[in-house]
């Protein structure tokens, strides 16, 4: 297709630069998915593998390195420290670069944004083969009413939201993205227990990540 174009560069930050210059320039242009660039050395299939260096408080690791095990990663090294908000744990994996792409928003979701993650160009390995495949499911609403701060609050623990509080809502409406595979039911509607030292006006949006907005 003459309208078509492979465009090559640095990682997907290079590839976003552009386009977004375009998109500014007034392009009106469609992205399909990234790739990484592969190549045969004497009749091998060689892929490229970056270094992972990932710091996260010690009881979020697990997570971690079950992600990166998953996506044929391959543990390098591991330390524990004492910081003053607890254990940090430092933890350092080769892993294939295609195997990076998207990963940084499953951690976030997975540690509660207290990841750090930086990555560098390792070198060209051997094709690792397929990557585990693990769909998403949807988070469902649980009962039909108005959604409320206190119950995104408690759901957007389980994945990534759709909708924002004061939403009209019907029994088994997708309301959010499930960070695992599976759908769950979650109670948005749910509201917090008054008692006499807190009155119904002091519920407000404070902590409510806002919803995923695909416009």
């Amino acid at each position: 297709n003459a309208d078509t174009y492979e465009v090559s560069g640095r990682g997907q930050l290079h590839l976003s630069v552009l386009v977004e210059n375009m998109r500014r320039e007034g392009f009106e242009l469609f992205v399909g998915p990234p790739s990484v660039i592969i190549k045969e050395v004497d009749g091998v299939k060689m892929e490229p593998f970056e270094k992972v260096e990932i710091t996260v408080p010690a009881e979020y690791s697990g997570a971690c390195i079950d992600m990166l095990n998953r996506r044929k990663g391959e543990m390098i090294n591991m330390n524990t420290v004492e910081s003053g908000d607890g254990e940090l744990s430092t933890i350092e994996y080769i892993i294939p670069t295609r195997a990076l792409i998207g990963i940084r928003n499953l951690m976030l979701t997975a540690t509660r944004g207290e990841v750090v993650m930086d990555t560098v160009f390792d070198s060209y390995k051997p094709y690792a083969g397929d990557l585990e495949r693990k769909d998403q499911g949807s988070l469902l609403a649980f009962e039909q009413g108005t959604a409320s701060p206190f119950g995104i609050i408690a759901a957007q623990e389980r994945g990534k939201m759709l909708i924002d509080p004061k939403t009209e809502v019907y029994k088994n409406m997708i309301v959010g993205v499930h960070q695992r595979s599976g759908d769950l039911a979650v109670n948005v509607c749910k509201t917090k227990q008054l008692t006499n030292m807190r009155s119904a006006g002091k519920d407000n949006d404070a902590g409510v990540v806002p919803s995923l907005d695909f416009s």
